[in-house]
């Protein structure tokens, strides 16, 4: 999403000074929906940085840096504060890198990855139709049958991945807003079963194959990792579930934002195994991002953990337990994504 600015009219990204009493992503999230009436979930951990000259109302210029936070849109509202004072579009993001101005910006926005639509994403996990017709020539299937194969692996990887994706959309919405609790935890746990499903076909294509891209080990220990954070997402809609919790603080908030970026860049990074030695360096980009995303989890994690106990320790002794229950699935979902940043790194060092 793009708007206008007020006064030359170019194309930029929504964005405004910081607020007093929010942090800087919840500051973006507000001018979103200010000047666009973008609402959605935000994550705390900014994409980068890119500067530019404001025009101040004397009539000069100030070079002004800017923090970019990626907001995963839930809606747009029908109208918001700015609506008709600048013009807002949305862009495929090849022309939005076109039209902005900044260097910076331009670069940030053609380095990022759009996750695949839903509906795409469903088809795509159809069944691959069969290569050659039931009514084949014999000697050719025979023939065929013979020959090394290398399975299914980037497939069942890229598969893996939109259910990760899929989770984390509703998990992070379901924090985000508290409600239709019992939908989203229905639909995490529809992704658990069909991330199952793709890892069960993974270590079946590991005991068939004859030829696999990487060692065997990797492959399991990879697909394992992905699957390990689907389950976490489970484990974690399933606690809400069983605890009727509708209201949620706004660390476990930010968390959720953290794993929404953190399936973003795992379906990304996946389809690039495909040719690792080609895509190492962008590979090492997105994992290392995956872990320093970690590492700010883990902060939000305590900074949470504190708040809920000086609030209900010795008042609320139930809530804090569910609470921190909550949280600890939450965390245990960001770690699992760190595996497996660990693992993509491992396959990057041992064949790029």
């Amino acid at each position: 999403m793009l708007i206008t600015s007020r006064e030359t009219k170019r194309w930029v990204i929504p964005k405004g000074n910081l607020i007093r009493g929010l942090k800087p992503h919840e500051a973006a999230a507000e001018e979103a929906f200010e000047e666009a009436g973008l609402s959605g979930i935000g994550c705390p951990a900014a994409l980068g940085t890119f500067r530019y000259d404001k025009r101040l109302s004397s009539g000069g210029l100030r070079p002004t840096d800017v923090q970019v936070f990626p907001l995963a849109v839930t809606r747009q509202a029908e109208s918001w504060p700015e609506l008709g004072e600048r013009e807002c579009r949305w862009f495929a993001l090849p022309d939005a890198a076109a039209v902005v101005d900044e260097p910076e910006l331009k670069a940030m926005i053609a380095g990022f990855w759009m996750p695949t639509p839903l509906a795409v994403q469903r088809a795509a996990r159809r069944p691959e139709g069969r290569r050659y017709s039931e009514g084949g020539i014999g000697i050719v299937r025979w023939f065929q049958a013979l020959l090394p194969r290398q399975g299914r692996f980037f497939e069942h990887f890229e598969a893996h991945a939109v259910t990760l994706v899929a989770g984390a959309d509703s998990l992070g919405r379901l924090l985000q807003e508290g409600a239709d609790v019992a939908a989203h935890c229905a639909e995490i746990q529809a992704q658990e079963h069909e991330a199952d499903e793709v890892f069960r076909s993974v270590l079946r294509d590991v005991h068939q194959t004859f030829i696999t891209p990487f060692d065997r080990t990797a492959i399991i220990d990879l697909i394992g990792s992905m699957d390990d954070a689907i389950d976490q997402m489970n484990a974690a809609a399933k606690a809400i579930s069983l605890y009727g919790v509708t209201e949620f603080t706004p660390q476990m908030r930010d968390m959720g934002g953290i794993i929404v970026e953190a399936a973003r860049l795992t379906e990304e990074a996946v389809p690039l195994l495909r040719e690792v030695g080609r895509n190492g360096s962008r590979l090492i980009a997105l994992t290392a991002r995956l872990v320093q995303i970690e590492g700010h989890a883990d902060e939000i994690h305590e900074a949470g953990l504190r708040a809920l106990f000086a609030e209900t320790a010795k008042t609320d002794t139930m809530r804090f337990m569910i609470g921190r229950e909550i949280y600890g699935n939450l965390e245990k979902v960001v770690d699992k994504f760190e595996d497996v940043a660990n693992e993509i790194q491992g396959l990057v060092l041992d064949h790029a």
